[in-house]
């Protein structure tokens, strides 16, 4: 049966392919695949000859024996530590969608220290940021503007400013 659904969930404004000919997102992981599955480049990677026999870029089928329904309780656990969080979410992704991912973190009831705002790449709206803390807990929030749900793979000048500016507790 052919997937009809013309949206790519991973980025909403990308097209999805719908024939191999197709030129999208998902011809790249293509290209991706022939590359990491190439023995010249495995060798050149030093990767020992046996260790995988296939590479693939999402393994959905590793056989876990358990599997954790929510990590949420363990991310509350750490509000009670000292620590510095960057949490951010490409605003075009819809496997993930970063108003999922802000409600999670405000059920971890920890004070909005900054309010919703724009941050800038180069004068340019990059996204949206807010800032949360406990007084010892310190989280942030971004949103990267235009990217999909592996943001630096869309955005990497955005995502490369925002880790930078975060890393030496630069405002963004």
């Amino acid at each position: 049966m052919q997937d009809l659904d013309p949206l790519f969930d991973a980025h909403v404004l990308k097209p999805k392919c719908l024939t191999p000919q197709t030129l999208c997102q998902e011809t790249g992981y293509e290209l991706l695949l022939s590359w990491a599955n190439n023995a010249d480049v495995q060798e050149a990677l030093q990767i020992r000859e046996g260790t995988k026999s296939q590479w693939i870029r999402c393994n959905t089928t590793l056989a876990y024996a358990s599997n954790v329904e929510s990590t949420f309780g363990y991310h509350q656990n750490l509000t009670k530590e000292v620590i510095r969080a960057l949490v951010y979410s490409g605003d075009q992704d819809l496997k993930v969608s970063y108003v999922g991912t802000l409600q999670w973190i405000k059920n971890l009831f920890i004070k909005i220290l900054d309010d919703w705002r724009p941050w800038f790449v180069k004068g340019q709206v990059a996204g949206y940021t807010m800032k949360f803390s406990n007084g010892h807990y310190n989280l942030t929030f971004a949103t990267v503007k235009g990217a999909g749900h592996t943001a630096p793979e869309y955005k990497r000048p955005e995502c490369l400013a925002m880790v930078s500016k975060w890393l030496v507790m630069d405002p963004f």
